[in-house]
């Protein structure tokens, strides 16, 4: 006889208690999903969008003079290594050269050395040649004792070659391991930046690479003042260096931005201004921070054509003006090198290199 389990008494309304209770948990889990990782990312308007990859552009773009800067040590370190390995190479060649003469003049004496002089001359059937080769031995052992001081003199001049070698070697070890690291920290920013930009529609795209809806403002109204011209741009340049500076910025419109570039088919911001002055004949610094120290600083209501503009307070973008107030720049990923406005940026400074 199967046993009865007895139940207790049901309150009234139980059915609906069980039920609210349910619904209340099923509430607290779908309020727990929406506030933890799992939550999704609300969409952003366009506008938050161009400001956001505006960031990181600008933010890849410090990081893009870091890397320069560095590598441009690295490549002096780099010249500076092979240098010494080249003379530590050369000092042991003629340091070899000297040790086979030492080891050659010990062997003769070495099979000479038997008698005593005074048996040889004793000895030799003729004493006066004698005392001229013993005469002449003497000089040569004052020789080989300088040989043997200019020997040791060598041996400690390569040491302090190959010393100054490994503090070298050590110097472009860290700045390649600096130069890994901005690399890093510029591909993440542009990767991100790729991800942003590919969430908008074409035409959202479109305003972006022609500089965002505050930029057309701006070059609308800029654009009253008439458009700005290579050969009106040289003509007002201070010198035919400065000119030829801004012709070549001309001719490269429309090229490409890649960080790092410069040249001849596309450019970083301060890899075109370093070409367009090379073009001219004028040797410039790498990155933005040390080309506004290449001139001497002109104010912004001086500008002339050819003079380079400088923006952000890291000085992390450059541009060269070429005329009511417009610059030729290289901007971002996004846009190739244009002819653009000096106030769509926050300006720093300006150098007049010539």
């Amino acid at each position: 006889m199967a046993a009865h389990r007895r139940t207790g008494p049901r309150s009234p309304g139980g059915g609906r208690i069980r039920t609210a209770a349910t619904i209340a948990l099923a509430g607290a889990a779908s309020l727990t999903g929406l506030d933890g990782t799992g939550h999704a990312e609300p969409p952003r308007s366009p506008a938050q969008v161009e400001a956001e990859v505006g960031r990181l552009y600008h933010d890849a773009e410090s990081a893009t003079e870091k890397y320069n800067g560095v590598k441009e040590q690295a490549d002096r370190a780099r010249e500076r290594l092979d240098a010494l390995q080249d003379e530590a190479a050369r000092r042991t060649d003629r340091l070899n050269t000297a040790r086979r003469a030492l080891g050659s003049a010990a062997a003769a004496q070495y099979r000479s050395g038997g008698l005593d002089p005074a048996v040889q001359l004793l000895l030799s059937s003729d004493p006066r040649q004698y005392l001229d080769k013993a005469a002449f031995a003497e000089r040569a052992d004052g020789r080989q004792a300088a040989a043997v001081t200019r020997v040791r003199r060598q041996l400690r001049e390569i040491e302090q070659v190959r010393g100054a070698a490994r503090v070298e070697l050590a110097s472009l070890t860290s700045r390649q391991a600096e130069l890994r690291r901005q690399k890093r920290t510029i591909t993440g920013k542009l990767r991100e930046a790729r991800r942003l930009l590919s969430g908008l529609t074409r035409e959202e795209r479109a305003r972006f690479a022609a500089g965002g809806t505050g930029r057309v403002a701006r070059s609308a109204a800029r654009d009253l003042m008439g458009p700005v011209s290579a050969s009106a741009a040289a003509a007002q340049a201070p010198d035919a260096r400065a000119a030829a500076a801004v012709a070549y910025a001309f001719g490269k419109l429309g090229s490409p931005y890649v960080w790092g570039a410069t040249g001849p088919h596309a450019f970083d911001c301060s890899g075109l201004v370093q070409a367009a002055y090379r073009s001219a004949g004028v040797a410039l610094p790498r990155t933005t921070y040390t080309q506004i120290g290449a001139g001497h600083h002109v104010p912004r209501s001086e500008l002339l054509p050819g003079d380079l503009v400088f923006f952000y307070s890291g000085i992390s973008h450059v541009g060269i003006y070429v005329g009511q107030g417009r610059m030729i720049h290289a901007p971002n990923p996004s846009a190739p090198v244009r002819v653009a406005p000096i106030d769509e940026m926050p300006f720093a400074g300006a150098t007049r290199v010539v």
